[in-house]
């Protein structure tokens, strides 16, 4: 006598409002700005890190495939790790003005905020 659970094997759907789970219609498109047109903000920052200085560039109007790019050149530049986060880039270490040389090399508009 088997007894199989037909709520654990049955995986059609009586009633779908919107379809298939297609998230992709419902995102919206980032507007990405030429390199010139960016305005960003190159700051140090120790706030959650335990003590560790990270500088955070932020102001992007990109797409992460660009940020990607970007952070690979920087942490190769830098000679150390990094990321993207929410749009923003996190290097290790505090390299700010490295980094606003870089960045201008690279025709964007970056300064140093904060102190």
């Amino acid at each position: 006598m088997s007894s199989s659970n037909p709520k654990s094997s049955d995986k059609s759907f009586v009633y779908r409002e919107f379809g298939n789970d297609n998230f992709a219609a419902t995102e919206r498109p980032i507007p990405e700005l030429p390199v010139q047109q960016q305005n960003l903000k190159v700051q140090a920052s120790r706030k959650g890190r335990k003590g560790k200085t990270v500088t955070v560039i932020s102001g992007f109007q990109a797409k992460p495939e660009t940020l990607a790019d970007l952070v690979k050149q920087l942490k190769t530049q830098c000679g150390t790790g990094g990321t993207v986060k929410d749009n923003e880039i996190e290097i290790q270490g505090e390299h700010k003005q490295k980094i606003v040389e870089i960045l201008s090399k690279l025709g964007y508009k970056a300064k140093i905020s904060g102190g």
